[in-house]
């Protein structure tokens, strides 16, 4: 046993649970906990230019490798209540960070003290648990509860609220004696596993749904492996793109109102059968369960036990972690296989793939201001295999779903439900933080890439170079889409004549100059406008980040308007673009759009 301050015990457990990097903003109620990382000298700091940043920088780099926990800290009050946006954003999408706030002293709380604010209170909403410490002696087993809530069942977000005097105060602590506590994590039995094959096997059209429970059980190897033993075509959500190539002949396509592929909604459409793994039914993939549900049965696998039945009740359901259950059905459909049990799916799925080689939306067009269907079609030539997208929401997102292509388990890293406004940015550099040899492209509409920019000072400080692909209408565009259905166009123009712009630049009209900007902020930027640009800008940015290390921003000059494909009902999708010439002889396995 070791007298110290509670705060270094916090830091010693940290230490041992894994985590070597943080992200966050110093400040007086909180300088005990900097001190205590300064002393240890075993965990990294990355300091964010907003704390709401910082709180999305974890959730990227927990997000971008799995078994990683971020970490983000801010001092008493508005730091806090800044980090409720990625705690929010974080406990939509079971992503788990740890969230640690300075307080104030704990004969001044109720006081109405100075940035003291009940931030347990506050958070609790979007927290799996959050908790003000009040006694010294609590604080190394509060962090060490901690990891563990945020590891057993459906992971999400926790926060820990410090006063001052707690972690100053002297306690006992033995760091070589700490062991983590086990996490809790449900697993399907022999006799669940066999009742759904049965099921699945009855069906004629069958379809697996891969859910993001998936990448964060890291069991997406498995799933390809079931899909391929048992013939079942694979319809990724949003949160589970890149469990399966986009490039495999079972995967399917997505299914949706928004994000989602032409093919992958008739697909679902012409299914009878839907097994769920690590998904939650989520309205922008359903659409009304009405419609979704009606001609086909389902099986939902799900760690949460009330996540089943939540939206819709299934035909059958099972609790159990993703990576549990997909290691007992890839054993079973083995042996059932070698047995000669399973169906034969050999004409379901060569109808899954003529869909799939003649289903898309057209990409080839030659106008400029360009259209940004050809921005995607662009980057889908420039960009390899290993590309990392990031991305949060808008039509930039929702289009870059509907055509780009993911071909790896962490490297579609999106903001699924939640869906906040600056959280590209800031995510980014969290994933290049976890991973520094990976190949980020980050992928933003203006107005998305407007509101945290500043955290791009942050890459330049600590040499996180990546590329940020902006989509540049001057518009809220999907705002502006939507406000279709009430005949206006109203409070969402983001252009006007900025009086430091050249007259004879193309961008005159569309406002904030975004390369002098991103110039100020200590990083590299390029401006285009015809598609035939895009290559050797990607090149020049790919060189620059080599040469500099900091971020380089695309800018993509596009038209105004540009109305992208979406609809109430997956049955109901409105096309507004020409769709692609089909053509019979489409090779099944096409991924790239024709013409």
């Amino acid at each position: 046993m070791a007298k110290m301050r509670a705060i270094e015990a916090a830091v010693w457990v940290m230490e041992k649970e894994g985590v070597t990097q943080a992200f966050g903003v110093p400040g007086a109620a909180i300088n005990p906990l900097y001190a205590a990382l300064r002393k240890q000298g075993t965990i990294s700091h990355i300091l964010a230019r907003h704390v709401e940043g910082a709180s999305h920088m974890a959730e990227g780099y927990t997000r971008a490798v799995a078994g990683n926990i971020g970490v983000c800290i801010g001092t008493s009050g508005p730091a806090g209540t800044d980090m409720i946006t990625g705690l929010y954003s974080a406990q939509a999408d079971s992503i788990p960070i740890l969230c640690i706030t300075g307080q104030a002293p704990r004969a001044r709380l109720y006081k109405e003290d100075f940035q003291a604010v009940d931030i347990e209170s506050i958070s609790k909403p979007v927290t799996k648990w959050s908790i003000t410490v009040r006694e010294p002696a609590l604080v190394p087993r509060v962090f060490q509860q901690a990891f563990n809530v945020m590891r057993s069942g459906r992971p999400g977000p926790v926060l820990i609220d410090l006063p001052f005097d707690v972690q100053m105060a002297e306690i006992e602590f033995d760091p070589d004696t700490y062991a983590s506590l086990p996490a809790y994590k449900p697993s399907a039995t022999q006799a669940q596993i066999e009742k759904a094959l049965t099921m699945l096997n009855e069906s004629a059209r069958p379809l697996i749904v891969a859910g993001g429970g998936i990448i964060n059980a890291d069991a997406s190897d498995l799933l390809v492996e079931f899909s391929e033993v048992t013939g079942i075509p694979v319809i990724p959500t949003l949160m589970g793109w890149g469990t399966i190539p986009d490039n495999h002949p079972l995967m399917a396509g997505m299914c949706g109102l928004q994000t989602s592929h032409r093919y992958g909604n008739a697909t679902m459409l012409a299914s009878d059968f839907v097994l769920g793994i690590g998904n939650r039914w989520a309205n922008r993939h359903t659409g009304s369960p009405e419609v979704y549900c009606k001609g086909r049965k389902f099986i939902h696998v799900d760690i949460e036990p009330t996540q089943i039945g939540r939206v819709f009740a299934p035909d059958y359901g099972i609790v159990s972690d993703a990576k549990a259950a997909l290691e007992m059905f890839v054993k079973t459909a083995k042996e059932w296989k070698a047995q000669g049990r399973l169906a034969d799916r050999s004409q379901w799925v060569g109808e899954c793939q003529q869909r799939k080689g003649t289903m898309h939306r057209k990409t080839n067009f030659d106008s400029v201001p360009m259209k940004p269907q050809r921005v995607y079609q662009c980057m889908n030539r420039a960009f390899g295999e290993d590309v990392c997208y990031i991305s949060t929401i808008g039509l930039s997102q929702i289009a870059g779903a509907q055509f780009l292509h993911v071909y790896k388990p962490r490297h579609w890293i999106n903001c699924g439900q939640a869906g906040p406004l600056g959280w590209t940015i800031s995510a980014a550099l969290g994933v290049k933080a976890a991973d520094p040899t990976r190949n980020v492209v980050a992928l933003s509409g203006d107005y998305d890439f407007q509101f945290m920019i500043e955290e791009l000072a942050v890459g330049a400080q600590f040499k996180l170079p990546y590329i940020h692909m902006v989509v540049n209408n001057s518009y809220l565009g999907l705002i502006r889409q939507a406000q279709r259905g009430f005949d206006m166009d109203y409070a969402v123009q983001l252009g006007f004549d900025n009086i430091n712009t050249a007259e004879e630049q193309v961008v005159k009209g569309y406002g904030v100059d975004h390369v002098k900007v991103v110039e100020g902020l200590g990083c590299k930027a390029i401006r285009v406008h015809r598609q035939e640009e895009i290559a050797p800008a990607i090149e020049q940015a790919k060189a620059w980040m080599k040469e500099f290390q900091v971020p380089v921003v695309i800018e993509v000059i596009l038209e105004r308007v540009t109305n992208i494909a979406m609809g109430t009902e997956i049955d109901n999708i409105i096309e507004f673009e020409e769709l692609a010439k089909t053509r019979a002889d489409a090779p099944a396995t096409a991924v790239s759009m024709l013409d």
